[in-house]
């Protein structure tokens, strides 16, 4: 096959590009550009998208001895997860960009790209494998190695995407994977793993969005509604926050406060006890299904975060009798494990064991013995 390799600029890129190679695919290396100037983006260690990642991935590259480019994704970027991230937080909700990434960028336009360039497929350094089910589906499964699996952030994946995808270090671990980039003679075998969001230059998310939208004063009240103090944005606080709040007063009981709540049109910030955190149930919008959606309840699994913990659950999705699209459906979740300090935003991704059913973008959540939040 003539297959895409995304080729970040470190190790796990480079070594499924080259394994790529070595299982006889045709590969061509392409490196995303997806910042018009890239000193506005993170770099070093802490980034993913900057000129000395271009370098590295193209020196990776020329080690492989495959043909390399480098594509201009900086406009859907912008739109698809920058402008999101944005929107989301003006909303009071808690995006995860890299999924916005990967569904968007990396496995839906780069994709476009690469099959309207008459390739195949895309591969990428993703850890997680790909499986054809009994049904003839293709399946996506957690990763061996799971203290680095990637299916969380690749659950926004449809069975189109997937059929087309190749992840090479599913069956492998990390360490695994820098030995053999360095016994490949790349020289980003030693090179640190890329951390948090890559366009937040300098890791201030709060200062960045202050940037872009600007101040939007409100208040921090406590549950019984009275000021703690005044905040010069909401955007700034998310669900289960604790660091940073300045509250100056102490709680009656002594007690670390939480925030609890996020109204983004009064500004209004609730914070509370830890124990108010818990989350029993939740709704999710906008779901996809990396094969069939759930016709029927199904006691499985799901994940809330990007490193989180599984809980057990059961999944209900209700259908939009009117619209012939699963994208309309509602999906609700019922924690049999209860979960803490839930944001609307976060996605929930569904498992059966370690395969992953699909995700949804979570829009309510029920806090025990309170009303929805």
């Amino acid at each position: 096959m003539r297959l895409v390799a995304a080729m970040s600029g470190g190790v796990d890129s480079a070594v499924a590009a080259a394994r790529a190679v070595d299982a006889g695919h045709e590969v061509t290396g392409v490196h995303l550009a997806l910042s018009r100037n890239p000193k506005s983006y993170r770099s070093g260690a802490r980034g993913c998208c900057s000129i000395e990642d271009s370098n590295d991935a193209r020196r990776a590259a020329d080690a492989i001895g495959i043909p390399f480019y480098v594509w201009d994704m900086s406009d859907e970027f912008a739109e698809a997860v920058v402008d999101d991230f944005v929107s989301e937080y003006e909303a009071g909700r808690t995006p995860n960009p890299c999924l916005r990434c990967n569904e968007k960028i990396k496995f839906a336009a780069v994709l476009e790209r690469a099959l309207a360039l008459g390739f195949d497929g895309v591969v990428t350094g993703h850890y997680a494998q790909v499986r054809t089910g009994d049904d003839g589906l293709v399946e996506m499964h957690r990763a061996v190695d799971m203290a680095k699996d990637q299916s969380y952030v690749l659950g926004v994946l449809t069975q189109d995407q997937l059929s087309r995808s190749h992840f090479p270090l599913g069956d492998s671990t990390k360490p695994d994977v820098r030995r053999e980039a360095e016994e490949r003679g790349l020289q980003v075998a030693s090179k640190p793993d890329s951390h948090d969001i890559c366009f937040v230059a300098d890791g201030d998310n709060a200062g960045w969005l202050a940037e872009k939208i600007g101040p939007r004063p409100g208040t921090i009240v406590d549950e019984s509604g009275e000021v703690l103090r005044e905040h010069d944005g909401a955007y700034a606080f998310t669900i289960g926050q604790r660091r940073g709040l300045r509250l100056g007063v102490p709680a009656d009981d002594g007690k670390p406060r939480f925030v609890l709540d996020i109204e983004p049109v009064s500004g209004t910030v609730t914070v509370g006890p830890r124990d108010q955190l818990l989350v029993d149930a939740l709704d999710g919008v906008s779901p996809l299904w990396c094969t069939a959606a759930p016709t029927r309840e199904i006691t499985c699994t799901v994940q809330l975060r990007a490193h989180g913990a599984e809980h057990r659950a059961r999944v209900r999705v209700d259908r939009d009798p009117g619209v012939d699209d699963d994208r309309a459906s509602t999906v609700h979740v019922e924690l049999l494990d209860p979960a803490e300090g839930i944001a609307p935003g976060q996605a929930c991704v569904v498992y059966d064991g370690t395969r992953v059913v699909g995700s949804a973008t979570i829009s309510r959540t029920r806090r025990r013995s309170t009303s929805p939040a």
